[in-house]
């Protein structure tokens, strides 16, 4: 009797942890430990070719070991890290650059979308705080900024747009 009442009770257990499908939208942490991504890892140390031609030392300046995310990208997609300028964007789209901010581009974007976002927050979730029931705070709070995706390239097509091409609705 005890055995096959356990059994229940370890399958009750099973099946209703099954039912949970929480999606990874809450990425904040509690703890104050150390941020492990912050330690950038360096390129392994390499003799130079010739002693007698060795750059001066700029205090302050990049190392031959540091880390250049964006110049190790273009070189590992094939491009030519040497063409970046320096902002980082290639002369090939340099143009294209210039046309998206010809009218400015603030320098703070990021924390004036962060202070907007914040904000939002703090509107949405006033009493939102008690649940009886584990539910995706993140879809709730974004459902009315978020698009669905096959009504708005529906309307596109309609209006005479060229859309790309989508997989079907049901899918």
């Amino acid at each position: 009797m005890r055995l096959a009442l356990g059994l229940m009770i370890l399958g009750i257990g099973v099946a209703l942890g099954g039912c949970g499908k929480k999606p990874l939208h809450n990425l904040r942490t509690n703890s104050q430990g150390p941020d492990e991504f912050m330690v950038l890892p360096v390129k392994p140390l390499t003799a130079p070719r010739d002693y007698a031609v060795l750059p001066a030392p700029t205090p302050g300046g990049t190392n031959l070991v540091d880390q250049n995310p964006k110049a190790d990208a273009v070189a590992a997609l094939g491009g030519r890290p040497s063409a970046l300028d320096a902002n980082g964007v290639p002369s090939s789209d340099s143009a294209l650059v210039a046309t998206t901010s010809r009218y400015g581009v603030p320098s703070n974007t990021r924390a004036a979308l962060a202070q907007a976002d914040q904000e939002f927050l703090k509107r949405q979730g006033r009493l939102s705080g008690f649940k009886l029931f584990p539910v995706d705070r993140y879809s709730q709070i974004y459902k009315r900024e978020s698009l669905e995706p096959f009504y708005v390239n529906e309307r596109f097509r309609r209006s005479g747009f060229g859309t790309p091409t989508s997989p079907p609705a049901n899918q």
